[in-house]
């Protein structure tokens, strides 16, 4: 998967992380950042992940459990 460097509420609850090694952007070297997480937005749930790059990238069973539980999560069956 990529890195992407981004801004977020802080409110959310942060549920996979990602540290930049710094290789292409020195700058960036040990900044954490999310790749997976959830927050509500009224009454609605929202789930985000960054995660997979490819199609194929979905036969990884953790990332596709992620995917899944994030899923039923957001649209109220978890």
């Amino acid at each position: 998967s990529e890195q992407y460097y981004l801004n977020y509420d802080p409110a959310v609850e942060v549920l996979a992380t990602t540290t930049f090694s710094g290789e292409f952007h020195p700058w960036r070297k040990n900044v954490v950042m999310p790749v997976v997480f959830t927050t509500t937005h009224g009454e609605g749930r929202v789930f985000y992940s960054s995660l997979g790059h490819t199609a194929d990238e979905l036969e990884i069973p953790n990332v596709r459990l992620i995917l899944t539980r994030g899923l039923l999560w957001a649209a109220g069956a978890l």
